[in-house]
C-alpha cells in the first residue's frame, strides 16, 4: 500500500479528533490508539473488498477453517507490517508527538482463545492471507476470554477478562448476515420421509468480520465470529411491569451466555448444556453462512466440495458433519448417499490430542434432547458404519462397539470426525504414528488413505519479525530480507556460524531483550534479576503432563545444593514459569501455588547469594509471550514422551535462539531432526521406553525414591514444613508424585538434572553457546507455519493461491 507520510499526518489528526472530540493534545492513549486502528482498517478495507470480489469472480475454492479457539494477540502492528506502512506511520506519529510503541500498547490482547489450539489457529489464518490461499476462520465473539489471571498469596486466582470493555476496533457487525440457529424442538416427518424440525428455541447468530491481513500482497482475509442473540423480542415487557425483573429478561440472559465466556465450567450438566450448544451454535451458523454464499455463485449444491472445504480443528467443531447432512437432506432433498460423498470430501479434521480428557464425548440423553434432529443424523452415521464393521470384522460385536461412533450411552466426537471426513491428520511425526499405531489404530486400519502428518508450523512474522525487531533486522543484513516471505531461507545463516562480528551481533540483540524482560519482572514482580543469569523459561498451559512439577523439583534440588555450599561454583539463574491452570483444575492450581512459594523462599534467602531467582509471570498471553520469547536462553519442553502432540512454543523459541530442553515429545522430535543432537539438550524417557512402562505395570516409585538421597530430600520438603507452616499444603502434589507418578516426573528426574549440568557447561562455553543459538535460528524456518498450510493447502484442501 502506497501511502506518503504527510497525508497519513492530515488523516490521523482527522480521525483522532473526530473520534475523540478533542485537541490532539488532549487525546488519552485510548484515543490515540482506536484513532489509529480505525484508520488502519479504512486503509486495508479496499483491499479487503477486493479480495472477496477476486475470490468470488474467480469462483475459487474457499477453505473455513472451524476452531472454538483464535489467540490472535494484538492486530495493530501486525496490520501496519502487513500493508506496509509501519515505518510511515512511526516517523509521521513522532512529527506529531507520538510514540507507535505506546499506542500499541493500548490495545487489549482479544479473548478468544486459551492455547496452542487457538495460537495455531490464528497463525493458520495469518499464513493463508500471506499465501493469498482464499481461507478464513469461524468461531464465536466471546465477550469474555478464559478469564484474567492474578497471583494473590502465590494462588492463581480468576477474573473476567473483559476484552470488549473498550471495543474492538478491527471488527464489523455484519446484522444482514445473520442466521438462525434452532435447539431443542420436536422432529416430525411427513408422509414423504422428509423431515422437519419444531417447536425449537431460536437463537439469533450475527457474524462480527475481522480482517486478517496477508503480508504485502494485498489480501485481507476473513475470520468470522459469531454472537448469540435473542430473535424480537428482548425482554418480557408484562413480566417487567410486575415487578419480575430477572424474569422479565431470563431469555435474553439464557440466549446471550452461548457466547458469553470461553470454556464455561464443565463439571455439573449445566455448564455441559452450555459448552455444547457453543459447539453446535458457532457450527450450525458457520456451516448455513458457508452455504447461502456458495449457492449465490449458482452452481448445483452437488458441486460444492470443488469450492469449499470445512477444516474441523480439533474435535470441538466435529457436528459440522451432520449439520452439513441435515442442510443437504432436509433442506436441498439430497438423498443421504448422496449428501454422505459430498460431506466427506468437503470436510477434513486435525486430531490434536491422545488425552482421554481432550477426545470430546457427549452423553446421549443431554445431546438427544438439546439436538433432536442431529442425534437422529449422527445415529443413522453411527448405525451404517457399525453395519460396515459388522461385516469387515465377521460379526465380532464387541470390536464394534469399542469403534462405534456411540457406544455405552456416549457420543465420541473424535469418531465422528473420523468417520465424516477425508483426511485425518495429526499435527507432529510421532503424534501422527502414535495415532496410526496405537490411540487410533483400528480405524487407520480400515481407512489408511485417510490419516496424514501436517507438522504444526509458528507465524514467523509476528514471533521473528514483529516480536524481535533487533533479531530480525541482524538477520536481514547478513542475509537480506526474502525470508520474511520465505523462512526457509533462514537457513542461510550458517554461512555465518563463524563469523565474530555475527556472533557478537546475535548475543547483543539477547542482552537487549533480557534486560527489557528484566525490567518488565521488576515492575511487575517486584523481583531484581539478573540478566547475565541463564534465562530458563517454561511458559506454557499449566497440565500435569507438561510437568512444570519437575522443573520446580529441579529448582528445589539445585537450592538445596547451594544451601550445603553456597560458595559453589554456580552459574547464575532465573527461572521464569508462566501459565495459567483451568479454573477446575486443583493440582495445578496447588502447582503454581508451589512454584511461586518455592520462588517466595529462594528469592528472599541471603545465603545463596542471588544465585537463583524464581519468576512466575501472571496473565500469560500472546503479548506477554512476545516479550519473554525473545529474552530466553533455555526453553523447557519437558512433556512426559508420547503425550504432547506437538506444541509451537517450543518452536518459537527456537526461532528466537533459544536452545531447548526437551524429552524426545511431539515437534521435539523434528527439532532434534533439524538441529542435531549437538545443538538440543534431550532426556528422559523414549517412546518406547514410556509405554513397556505402561503395559508392564512395573513402574516402582519408591525404589528410585530410595535409590536417588536428591528426590527423596525434595519430596520430603513437600510436607514436612520446610516451604510452609501447613503441611498438608501440597499434599496433593506428593501423593500424585510417590503414589500416581501418571506422567513419569520421578522416573525422568535423575535424566532431568544430568541435562542441566550439560546446559551449564555449554553456556559456560561462550562460542559453542552462540553457535547452538544460531544454529536454533537457522533451521527453525522449516517450522514455518507457511509451509505447515501449503501442505494443507495441495495434499487435503486442494485449494489454490490465489493472488492479485
Amino acid at each position: 500500500m502506497g501511502i506518503l507520510k504527510d497525508t497519513f499526518k492530515i488523516d490521523y489528526v482527522k480521525k483522532l479528533t473526530n473520534k475523540s472530540g478533542e485537541d490532539i493534545e488532549k487525546t488519552s492513549n485510548w484515543d490515540q490508539y482506536n484513532a489509529l486502528a480505525s484508520l488502519v482498517r479504512e486503509y486495508l478495507t479496499s483491499d479487503w473488498v477486493n479480495t472477496n470480489d477476486r475470490y468470488n469472480e474467480k469462483k475459487s475454492k474457499q477453505v473455513y477453517y472451524f476452531s472454538i479457539e483464535f489467540l490472535t494477540g494484538r492486530f495493530l502492528l501486525n496490520n501496519l507490517v502487513g500493508i506496509g506502512i509501519k515505518n510511515i506511520v512511526e516517523k509521521g506519529l513522532k512529527e506529531l508527538g507520538f510514540d507507535l510503541e505506546e499506542i500499541i500498547s493500548v490495545e487489549k490482547d482479544q479473548g478468544l482463545g486459551n492455547g496452542g489450539l487457538g495460537r495455531l489457529a490464528a497463525g493458520f489464518l495469518d499464513s493463508m492471507a500471506a499465501l493469498s490461499i482464499p481461507g478464513h476462520g469461524c468461531g464465536i465473539r466471546y465477550n469474555y476470554g478464559l478469564f484474567e489471571q492474578k497471583i494473590i498469596d502465590g494462588y492463581q486466582v480468576e477474573f473476567p477478562d473483559a476484552w470488549l470493555k473498550d471495543r474492538n476496533v478491527w471488527e464489523i457487525k455484519k446484522l444482514d448476515k445473520a442466521v438462525e440457529v434452532h435447539f431443542y424442538g420436536d422432529v416430525r416427518i411427513d408422509s414423504n420421509g422428509k423431515y422437519y424440525l419444531e417447536n425449537t428455541s431460536p437463537v439469533l447468530a450475527v457474524p462480527y468480520d475481522t480482517p486478517i491481513v496477508g503480508y504485502k500482497n494485498d489480501v485481507v482475509n476473513t475470520l468470522r465470529l459469531w454472537s448469540a442473540q435473542v430473535i424480537n423480542k428482548e425482554f418480557d415487557f408484562s413480566k417487567f411491569s410486575r415487578g419480575e425483573y430477572m424474569n422479565a429478561f431470563k431469555k435474553k440472559y439464557d440466549v446471550e451466555s452461548i457466547s458469553q465466556v470461553l470454556y464455561p465450567n464443565d463439571s455439573y450438566d449445566e455448564g455441559k448444556i452450555l459448552r455444547l450448544k457453543q459447539e453446535y451454535f458457532f457450527v450450525s451458523a458457520g456451516v448455513q453462512g458457508i452455504i447461502r454464499s456458495f449457492k449465490k455463485m449458482g452452481i448445483p449444491i452437488n458441486k460444492i466440495y470443488d469450492y469449499v472445504s470445512i477444516h474441523i480443528n480439533d474435535t470441538h467443531p466435529a457436528m459440522a458433519i451432520a449439520e452439513l447432512m441435515r442442510i443437504f437432506i432436509d433442506i436441498e432433498d439430497l438423498s443421504w448417499e448422496e449428501a454422505w460423498d459430498i460431506t466427506l470430501k468437503v470436510c477434513s479434521y486435525t486430531n490434536h490430542t491422545i488425552l482421554s480428557e481432550a477426545l470430546e464425548c457427549w452423553h446421549v440423553g443431554i445431546f438427544k434432547e438439546l439436538l433432536p434432529r442431529i442425534f437422529m443424523i449422527i445415529e443413522e452415521i453411527n448405525r451404517r458404519f457399525c453395519k460396515d464393521l459388522f461385516d469387515i470384522y465377521n460379526k465380532d460385536q464387541n470390536k464394534v462397539n469399542d469403534m462405534a461412533i456411540i457406544s455405552d450411552g456416549i457420543i465420541r466426537m473424535a469418531y465422528l470426525a473420523i468417520v465424516g471426513s477425508h483426511s485425518v491428520n495429526g499435527v507432529a511425526k510421532l503424534h501422527t504414528e502414535i495415532l496410526k499405531n496405537k490411540e487410533l489404530h483400528d480405524f487407520y486400519t480400515i481407512f489408511p488413505a485417510k490419516f496424514n502428518n501436517k507438522t504444526n508450523g509458528i507465524t514467523h512474522r509476528r514471533w521473528l519479525l514483529n516480536a524481535n525487531p533487533d533479531l530480525s533486522n541482524v538477520i536481514t543484513k547478513y542475509i537480506g530480507d526474502y525470508w520474511v516471505k520465505d523462512a526457509l531461507n533462514l537457513r542461510e545463516l550458517i554461512k555465518y556460524i563463524d563469523d565474530e562480528k555475527f556472533q557478537d551481533e546475535i548475543e547483543i540483540v539477547k542482552q537487549k531483550n533480557k534486560d527489557a524482560l528484566a525490567d518488565y519482572i521488576l515492575e511487575h514482580n517486584g523481583i531484581k534479576v539478573n540478566t547475565k543469569s541463564i534465562f530458563d523459561v517454561h511458559a506454557k498451559r499449566l497440565h500435569e503432563y507438561k510437568r512444570q512439577t519437575l522443573n520446580i523439583l529441579h529448582v528445589m534440588f539445585l537450592y538445596n545444593k547451594l544451601l550445603k555450599n553456597p560458595d559453589l561454583d554456580f552459574v547464575p539463574r532465573t527461572f521464569i514459569f508462566a501459565a495459567k491452570a483451568a479454573p477446575s483444575y486443583y493440582i495445578a492450581k496447588q502447582t503454581i501455588k508451589l512454584i511461586n512459594t518455592v520462588g517466595d523462599k529462594i528469592n528472599n534467602d541471603k545465603r545463596i547469594k542471588d544465585k537463583i531467582k524464581v519468576v512466575f509471570l501472571e496473565n500469560y498471553s500472546v503479548s506477554l509471550a512476545e516479550i519473554l520469547i525473545p529474552a530466553t536462553d533455555v526453553s523447557e519442553q519437558i512433556s512426559t514422551t508420547t503425550k504432547e502432540a506437538s506444541g509451537t512454543g517450543n518452536m518459537k523459541f527456537m526461532m528466537n535462539g533459544a536452545v531447548t530442553i526437551a524429552t524426545l515429545d511431539g515437534a521435539n522430535v523434528e527439532i532434534h531432526e533439524e538441529v542435531g543432537t549437538d545443538n538440543i539438550v534431550l532426556f528422559g524417557l523414549t517412546e518406547e521406553e514410556v509405554y513397556e512402562l505402561y503395559e508392564k505395570h512395573e513402574y516402582n516409585t519408591q525404589a528410585i525414591i530410595d535409590e536417588d538421597p536428591r528426590l527423596k530430600e525434595v519430596l520430603d520438603q513437600l510436607k514436612n514444613g520446610f516451604l510452609s507452616e501447613d503441611k498438608e499444603l501440597f499434599q496433593i502434589i506428593y501423593d500424585s508424585l510417590v503414589y500416581n507418578d501418571e506422567y513419569f516426573v520421578l522416573k525422568d528426574f535423575d535424566s532431568y538434572v544430568k541435562a542441566h549440568e550439560r546446559i551449564e557447561n555449554y553456556y559456560l562455553d561462550r562460542e559453542r553457546w552462540l553457535k547452538m543459538c544460531i544454529i536454533n535460528i537457522a533451521h527453525s524456518g522449516v517450522f514455518s507455519s507457511d509451509k505447515t498450510i501449503l501442505e494443507y493447502a495441495s495434499g487435503i484442501w486442494e485449494a489454490q493461491r490465489v493472488p492479485k
